[in-house]
C-alpha cells in the first residue's frame, strides 16, 4: 500500500465521526471546519447538529449518516486499496491545505509520497488535436524528469496524455465523482495504472458517487489548488479548463498557456489567456523556470483547522440577534467583516448564526470569505 508519512493521524473513531459529519447534507468544508473549532470534535458536533438547523430556520432536518453507513464507506475503501486521508495529517497535499475551504477528508488510492513532490497542473480540452495530446504528453514527462509531480482531471484528451507521460514520475489524478466510479469509464485501467507506479488517485466525494456536472468545476479547483502553477495546453472558450485557470489565478498559483493556431476553436481559451497575461509555453523549460523559485519555498505550515473564536467570553446569539445578521444578507455577496460592522455583534455571535443559516440550507459561501442568503431554502 501507499508510503505513509510520518506525523499526527486520526483515530479509527475520529475518522469514522468526520466522515460521517463531511457526509451530512449542508455541511461543507467551510462548516465543517466551523463545526470543529466550536465543538472541540466532530463527535460533538454531530450531536449538537438538530439544535443548530431548527436555530438556523430549517425547514426541514437532514437526515444524519450512522455509523453503520459511515463504517460501510470506509470498508469500500478499503476493498478498492484506497484510504481517508484527513486535513490535519501528514499524507494530506500540503498546497490543497492551504486554500479557502479546503476538503476535510480525502479518498486516496495510491502513493502518499506523491503529495511531497512540488506539482504542476496540465489541463486542456477533451476533444484535442494530435498536436495538443503531443505537447502535452512531452511537457509532464519533461516536467516529470525536472522533479514535479504532475496533477490533471483524469478527462479525456490532454487530461490523459498528461497523466501518461508522468507515469514514470508521479501523477496526481483527482476524481470529480467516487473512487471506485472512474469518469470516463475507459479511464478506469489508467486509474489503477498511475496508483500501481508511484501515483495517485484522489477524490473527495463519497464512493460509489456518479459525478454531475456541477461535480467538475469542484474538481479543477482541487486541481487547480494542488499545484504551484497551471498549465493550458488546449481550451475552447467557456470550458472547463479555463474555469481552472481562473480559479488557479485566483489561489495566486501561476497560469501558463500553449499557443495554438488562431484558425482552431479549441486553440482560442489558451489564446486568450496568453492576451489577459498568462506566461507562454512552448518547452517544459518555460514552466520550471518561473515554478522553480516557488518549489523551494518553504510551504507554511497551518494548522489542522482554523483558529476559533473566543466562544468563552460571548452570550449566545439570541433571536434579535440571528434577526440581524439575516437582515444584513442579500442574495448578493457580502464580506462576514462587514456584517460583524454592521450588526456591531460580537465576531463569535456572527460566525454562530451564519454557522446555523448554513447547516440549514439558508447560506451560500463564496470566494474570498463572502455570504450571501439563500431565498427559500431547506
Amino acid at each position: 500500500m501507499s508510503e505513509r508519512g510520518a506525523g499526527p493521524r486520526l483515530s479509527d473513531r475520529q475518522r469514522l465521526s468526520w466522515l460521517r459529519l463531511i457526509r451530512t447534507q449542508n455541511v461543507g468544508p467551510a462548516s465543517f471546519r466551523d463545526l470543529i473549532n466550536r465543538f472541540g470534535s466532530a463527535e460533538t458536533a454531530l450531536e449538537i447538529l438538530p439544535e443548530l438547523m431548527i436555530s438556523g430556520g430549517a425547514r426541514k432536518m437532514v437526515r444524519i449518516p450512522s455509523v453503520a453507513e459511515a463504517e460501510a464507506e470506509l470498508g469500500a475503501a478499503t476493498r478498492a486499496g484506497a484510504r481517508f486521508v484527513g486535513i490535519g495529517e501528514a499524507d494530506y497535499p500540503a498546497l490543497l491545505k492551504n486554500m479557502d475551504h479546503p476538503p476535510p477528508l480525502l479518498a486516496v488510492k495510491g502513493e502518499g509520497a506523491v503529495f511531497r513532490l512540488p506539482a504542476i497542473a496540465i489541463v486542456g480540452a477533451r476533444n484535442a488535436s494530435l498536436a495538443g495530446i503531443k505537447m502535452a504528453r512531452m511537457l509532464a514527462a519533461d516536467l516529470g524528469r525536472d522533479g514535479y509531480g504532475i496533477v490533471s482531471g483524469l478527462a479525456r484528451g490532454i487530461d490523459t496524455a498528461a497523466h501518461q507521460g508522468s507515469l514514470p514520475t508521479g501523477t496526481i489524478g483527482m476524481l470529480a465523482g467516487g473512487l471506485d466510479l472512474p469518469y470516463p469509464p475507459e479511464n478506469a485501467g489508467l486509474c489503477d495504472e498511475i496508483a500501481e507506479r508511484g501515483g495517485a488517485i484522489v477524490s473527495e466525494m463519497p464512493f460509489g458517487w456518479q459525478p454531475r456536472a456541477q461535480d467538475f468545476p469542484r474538481r479543477n479547483r482541487l486541481v487547480a489548488g494542488m499545484a504551484l502553477g497551471l498549465v493550458v495546453v488546449e481550451a475552447a472558450q467557456r470550458s472547463g479548463s479555463l474555469i481552472s485557470a481562473r480559479l488557479a489565478g485566483e489561489m495566486g498559483r501561476l497560469v501558463f498557456a500553449v499557443p495554438g493556431s488562431p484558425l482552431d476553436p479549441r486553440a482560442s481559451g489558451a489564446n486568450g489567456l496568453l492576451k489577459d497575461g498568462a506566461t507562454l509555453v512552448t518547452e517544459a523549460a518555460d514552466v520550471s523556470a518561473a515554478i522553480a523559485p516557488l518549489a523551494g519555498a518553504r510551504t507554511p505550515r497551518t494548522a489542522p483547522l482554523e483558529e476559533p473564536h473566543d466562544f468563552s467570553a460571548m452570550l449566545p446569539p439570541g433571536e434579535n440577534d440571528r434577526a440581524r445578521v439575516v437582515e444584513a444578507l442579500g442574495p448578493t455577496p457580502v464580506a462576514v467583516d462587514d456584517i460583524i460592522r454592521h450588526t456591531g455583534l460580537h465576531a463569535a455571535q456572527v460566525s454562530m448564526v451564519l454557522l446555523e443559516l448554513d447547516l440549514a440550507g439558508r447560506l451560500e459561501r463564496h470566494a474570498g470569505g463572502n455570504v450571501s442568503v439563500v431565498f427559500g431554502g431547506s
